[in-house]
């Protein structure tokens, strides 16, 4: 069962009057705002404040970039699509001829492929810039509302030609946003804002139908504790204290049950994985998403 605290936070319980118009905004705290502030100027030192963000950054991409091509569908009567576990049963020659083929015919899929794209909760760009250099993107759009960390994201990106026309960087709040995207990514930010329901409702919203919605957060138990407050903030000192408060996490269920509740009927999960940093070799996958970081992929049905 959902806390009682969580449910305000995911799901909450609007009244009239000011109260409800802050209940609406997806703005952050000004203690969060101010925590990045002091964070922008070491955003791209891949050994500063944000190292674990770089070092995260490969997984999420190998996240985001398997699950658009498990998307994609192949229908070509000369392929054969086994519907089966096919790697158990048929010799390794035979097994990786099959998915040569199959990587083959996805490739030309994606290669008309240009999504365009809108970054929530963007920072200084880490996912954004390597997004925007992908050959399927055909435009980024990244928001934030902390002013310094959107002026190092625009000027890191400038030193890159080709991200000319390619990648924006706004200073806006998410129901600010117009248009609807092909892909909305919303990684390490739920966790960072007041009502993390009003970040779902307007991310859905824009979302184009068949679009995806990428994102990530942290399971509110004693192992995220332990290992992305204590550990992580105070013993190994690779995150900067007072980034995290675990009353702000949200299990990976409570995302689920918010879906089913809100959008029953038009949303299908993808996949969900558990994600783990190990100091010596840095993010890796696991099979156990209720536990610690996950990633977490979301189609929006016509």
């Amino acid at each position: 069962m959902i806390p009682r605290v969580t449910v305000r936070r995911l799901v909450p319980q609007l009244r009239p009057g000011v109260a409800s118009l802050r209940f609406k905004t997806t703005s952050a705290s000004k203690d969060e705002i101010g925590h990045f502030q002091e964070l922008a100027p070491t955003w791209w030192d891949v050994n500063g404040s944000q190292r674990i963000l770089h070092l995260m950054n490969n997984s999420r991409l190998d996240f985001i970039q398997r699950i658009i091509r498990q998307s994609v569908k192949v229908e070509d009567p000369d392929t054969y699509i086994p519907g089966f576990q096919y790697k158990a049963f048929f010799p390794q020659q035979v097994s990786q001829g099959i998915e040569d083929d199959l990587d083959s015919k996805i490739n030309e899929k994606l290669k008309d492929a240009q999504f365009n794209v809108l970054d929530i909760g963007c920072g200084g760009g880490i996912l954004a810039e390597c997004l925007a250099r992908l050959p399927i993107t055909r435009h980024v759009t990244g928001v934030d509302l902390t002013p310094d960390v959107i002026k190092v994201a625009r000027e890191h990106s400038a030193k890159d030609p080709a991200l000319s026309g390619k990648l924006e960087y706004r200073l806006q709040a998410l129901e600010e946003v117009e248009g609807t995207y092909d892909l909305v990514t919303c990684f390490e930010m739920l966790e960072h804002v007041d009502v993390p329901a009003e970040i779902l409702r307007h991310a859905w919203m824009r979302l184009k139908p068949q679009g995806i919605l990428f994102l990530s957060t942290i399971n509110r138990d004693f192992i995220s504790w332990f290992t992305t407050i204590f550990m992580g903030e105070y013993v190994l000192k690779v995150v900067p204290k007072g980034t995290h408060h675990l009353t702000k996490y949200i299990k990976s269920s409570e995302i689920k049950e918010w879906f089913q509740e809100n959008e029953p009927h038009t949303h299908k999960i993808l996949d969900t994985k558990g994600v783990m940093y190990r100091p010596f070799n840095g993010w890796a996958e696991h099979d156990c998403p209720d536990i610690g970081n996950y990633f977490m992929a979301i189609k929006k049905l016509n």
